[in-house]
C-alpha cells in the first residue's frame, strides 16, 4: 500500500501545483481519475484507503468484476468511470454498473445506455462525448465539427446526463502540439457550455501530460502509471514485459 499512497500524494501535489499556475479564468477544480485497468483489487483498495474515490477502467467485463467485488465501497463514495471504447454488446453492462461513461462517440451507443438505464430505474448516467482532437485515424471519437449535433441528441435522452467532453490527444513529446490540441478541446468545451449551461466537465490529460492539460483548462485528468506503476504483460516466450504508458 505504501508506494501507492506515496505515488498518489505526489500526483495530488503536482495537480495542485498545476492548478495554482494556470490562468485565473479556469476557476473549476480538477478531478483526478486513477486509471486502474489491469490492476488488482488490492491496489484499488490501497488507493481508496488514502482518499482516492474516482477510478477509471477500460474493459467492461474486467471492471464489472472489480465493481462487484468492491460493492461495499459504493456507500463510501467510490466512483467508476469507463474510459475505454464501448461496443454495443457491452452497453447494458456499462449502463448498469458505471457511474460515468466517458467514451460516447455514437448516438447508437448513447441510446442503448439510456434505454438500459431507464429500464433499470437508475438515475441518469453521466456521459462525456469523446472527441478525436488529433485527427488520428486509429483514435476513437467524433470530429470536432460533430460535437454539437451528437451532444444535442444525447441531451434529449432520459437515461443520460451530458456532462461534457473527453479526448485522448496525440502521444508526443512536443509540447506545442499538445497545447494546440488541448486548446482546441477547451474551445469546443466552452462552445458546448454556451449551448448547454449544465455541461461542466472537460476530461483530458494523462500521466505524461496532465499538468499541461490542467494549464489549458482541463477539469478532469486520467492518471494511471504514475499511481499504480507501468503495466506488465506477457511477452515472447512468456516473459514479463513492461509496457510504456501515458495513461
Amino acid at each position: 500500500m505504501f508506494p501507492i499512497a506515496t505515488n498518489l500524494q505526489g500526483v495530488y501535489q503536482a495537480r495542485d501545483a498545476a492548478i495554482a499556475r494556470r490562468s485565473a479564468r479556469f476557476a473549476s477544480p480538477v478531478v483526478l481519475i486513477a486509471v486502474s485497468k489491469t490492476k488488482p483489487i488490492l491496489d484499488i483498495e490501497a488507493a481508496f484507503s488514502v482518499g482516492q474515490r474516482a477510478f477509471g477502467e477500460n474493459y467492461v467485463q474486467e471492471a464489472c468484476d472489480k465493481i462487484h467485488a468492491l460493492a461495499a465501497l459504493r456507500p463510501l463514495g467510490i466512483e467508476w468511470h469507463l474510459i475505454g471504447p464501448l461496443q454495443s454488446n457491452k452497453a447494458k453492462l456499462a449502463a448498469l454498473n458505471f457511474d460515468w461513461v466517458q467514451t460516447v462517440d455514437r448516438l447508437k451507443i448513447a441510446e442503448a445506455l439510456s434505454r438500459y438505464r431507464v429500464e433499470a430505474r437508475l438515475p441518469p448516467l453521466n456521459v462525456l462525448v469523446q472527441v478525436n482532437a488529433s485527427g488520428e485515424s486509429q483514435k476513437s471519437g467524433v470530429a470536432p465539427e460533430a460535437i454539437s449535433d451528437l451532444s444535442m441528441s444525447i441531451s434529449r435522452l432520459p437515461g443520460l446526463r451530458l456532462r461534457g467532453l473527453m479526448s485522448i490527444v496525440e502521444n508526443t513529446p512536443d509540447e506545442s502540439t499538445l497545447r494546440h490540441q488541448f486548446r482546441l478541446l477547451r474551445k469546443h468545451f466552452e462552445a458546448l457550455h454556451q449551448e448547454q449551461p449544465t455541461v461542466d466537465t472537460l476530461s483530458m490529460g494523462m500521466s505524461g501530460d496532465f499538468a499541461i492539460a490542467i494549464d489549458e483548462g482541463a477539469t478532469m485528468v486520467r492518471v494511471g502509471s504514475l499511481i499504480f506503476g507501468a503495466r506488465r504483460v506477457l511477452g515472447p516466450y512468456n516473459t514479463l514485459v513492461t509496457v510504456p504508458s501515458n495513461e
